[in-house]
């Protein structure tokens, strides 16, 4: 009698097992793998279509030029002590 009980809780407890956490979890892992890759697909197709744009494009703009200083305005900083 108590090897029928004790194989009945085996089994139940390999039941619980598969049923409540290996069943759940692939189904998660599944899910998630699925969303990466959709967005992996949304975020490629974006950079695509930035890369494709005729007008996106930039060309480097040349070096600002130094300012010049008018040298009549400027008045020399001397220390009084």
């Amino acid at each position: 009698m108590i090897k029928f009980l004790l194989s009945i809780f085996i089994a139940w407890l390999l039941y619980k097992l598969v049923f409540d956490l290996l069943i759940p979890g692939y189904k998660v892992t599944k899910q998630v793998r699925r969303q990466m890759s959709d967005m992996q697909d949304h975020m490629r197709q974006q950079y695509e279509n930035q890369q494709g744009t005729p007008g996106n494009h930039q060309q480097p703009s040349p070096p600002p030029e130094p300012k010049k200083v008018d040298k009549g305005d400027y008045l020399d900083f001397e220390e009084i002590k």
